[in-house]
């Protein structure tokens, strides 16, 4: 309920953002940049906030960002009230508040998965859109009746006072966090880390790269549309108001039908029926004429927008474990709120130098590009891997003392495989390469002894000791297959021999072995 009454005031900002661009400035570029600034934070601090939502308490980091949010909007909010708002002041200020959304969204996303099981994540994350979408359906038409009858100034306030509720409901809410056993990771290696772990993931790659694209060409609608409400439909805030109504309205309709869709179609199929729905809306938005023909069209692009959006969403947090799962959704948000950044930009430029209509026009085939785009990178389905942690790995009795910062830290493991099983053998140590340089992993090799061919050994670095346990803590459930597979091929009469050693130099620091060579003078 917090949830919905803090869309319900951003909405509203939005509206009166959007519109009071319109009355203080007649370029549709600079209308445009509304949706950029507010978007292009998004782009920039995601990483920040996943890393932060990862690494520290999520609701104290929720609490700190609504206060800043409700800061922001209040002073917005006064200044518009004593007359002092420019076009660029007004753009500065939608971008500040597009910075605490970007460090507010991967936790609260990732908090999520705190209050439910991955069982009824879907349906979570579906219910969180029916709440947004609720307010998109009404709030942007009561946004539009707030500026036409009390002006911006009130839209903005009414945002300020919204953050009330949230910032009441995380002071209740007294989430459980499990016990946290080793060093808080330091902030860039654990955006290092993030990073790491979404580039050795395939499925989670095809996710981040067509919430991109559909970002990108999706975003001519909700970009250009004060601009189709005031010369197209030659309306004003009401008009604006009741298209992202119907906006919104299909918005909901989509999220209510989301489950039964999800049964009926493919991943992949609900993707590409979102690309085509969102064509066929912007080509009508840019031919008709009429809010009665382009209302619906508007309603079957919040439909697809829902569908595709939450789709991602659920995708994306269903294929990480929780000990990365605020950076992965900050990544995905960089990688969707970054295409819309770029797309409001490009499609403002483009109606400002050609016309709003052509820029929807292509837009629109730009989106059915994106469907022949699935055909080479098709989204993964709901599948039932098992990411919670393994929890096998013990840490053994070292017979010497060391630190948790000792390091380097190099790992030898010893295979004995027979020449029958090196096919498969190389197949799942490719696998078991991309598994452990996703969680941390450095440096991996394998080497085959020259002396005995059937002796293979896995080797790879980790900076410190506590990395090293850090990165077998990673190790998930549905890992376990890769590994088990690989010890049944060993054919020793043990387990394969762990070598854990720390890397020490021979050469003491001060010395310098070239001053102890003497060339001739010709040299």
């Amino acid at each position: 309920m917090a949830s919905i009454a803090s869309n319900f005031g951003a909405l509203i900002q939005d509206v009166g953002a959007a519109w009071m661009m319109t009355s203080i400035s007649t370029s549709a570029g600079m209308v445009a940049l509304v949706q950029a600034s507010n978007t292009a934070p998004i782009m920039l601090l995601s990483l920040v906030a996943g890393a932060l939502a990862d690494g520290y308490n999520r609701r104290r980091v929720l609490v700190t960002v609504q206060l800043f949010l409700l800061t922001v909007s209040a002073l917005l909010a006064v200044i518009t009230y004593l007359g002092l708002i420019t076009p660029w002041l007004l753009l500065a200020f939608t971008f500040l508040i597009g910075c605490g959304t970007a460090m507010n969204n991967p936790s609260w996303q990732a908090s999520v998965g705190d209050i439910v099981g991955r069982e009824d994540l879907p349906a979570a994350v579906s219910l969180n859109s029916i709440g947004f979408n609720i307010t998109r359906s009404v709030g942007p038409a009561i946004g539009g009746i707030i500026v036409a009858v009390a002006g911006a100034a009130m839209a903005f306030a009414i945002n300020a006072v919204s953050y009330l509720a949230m910032i009441y409901a995380l002071f209740r809410w007294k989430p459980v966090y499990p016990n946290a056993t080793l060093p808080r990771e330091n902030l860039v290696r654990a955006i290092g880390a993030g990073l790491r772990y979404v580039s050795m993931s395939p499925n989670l790659m095809k996710v981040m790269f067509r919430g991109f694209f559909f970002g990108f060409a999706a975003m001519s609608i909700l970009s250009l549309l004060p601009i189709v409400a005031r010369e197209t439909l030659a309306g004003g805030p009401l008009v604006y108001g009741g298209l992202l109504g119907a906006y919104g309205l299909g918005a909901v309709a989509g999220a209510l039908a989301n489950g039964r869709i999800r049964e009926l179609l493919s991943s992949e199929d609900i993707v590409r029926c979102s690309f085509a729905g969102f064509a066929i809306a912007a080509a009508v938005s840019g031919a008709s004429g009429y809010f009665w023909i382009t209302a619906p069209a508007l309603f079957l692009a919040g439909g697809c927008w829902v569908l595709s959006l939450s789709l991602f969403n659920t995708l994306v947090q269903l294929s990480t474990p929780r000990w990365v799962v605020g950076r992965a959704l900050s990544l995905y948000q960089t990688a969707t709120f970054g295409g819309m950044a770029l797309g409001s930009w490009n499609w403002g430029v483009l109606a400002e130098n050609y016309g709003v209509d052509i820029a929807l026009f292509a837009s629109a085939a730009m989106l059915l590009v994106g469907i022949g785009v699935g055909f080479l990178l098709a989204m993964p389905s709901f599948g039932a891997l098992d990411l919670d942690p393994l929890n096998r790995f013990n840490e053994p009795p070292l017979e010497l003392d060391i630190k948790p910062r000792s390091g380097p830290i190099v790992i030898q493991i010893d295979y004995e495989i027979h020449d029958p099983d090196l096919e498969e053998f190389l197949l799942l140590m490719t696998e078991r390469r991309r598994i452990r340089i996703r969680d941390g992993a450095r440096n991996w090799t394998l080497m085959r002894d020259l002396e005995n061919p059937d002796i293979w050994t896995e080797t790879y670095h980790t900076p410190t000791w506590v990395e090293y346990v850090r990165h077998n803590h990673r190790r998930t459930k549905a890992d376990a297959e890769t590994f088990d597979r690989l010890i049944a091929l060993h054919r020793g009469k043990e387990r394969p021999r762990v070598h854990r050693m720390i890397e020490r130099q021979a050469i003491r620091h001060t010395d310098d072995v070239f001053h102890q060579v003497h060339f001739p003078p010709d040299h």
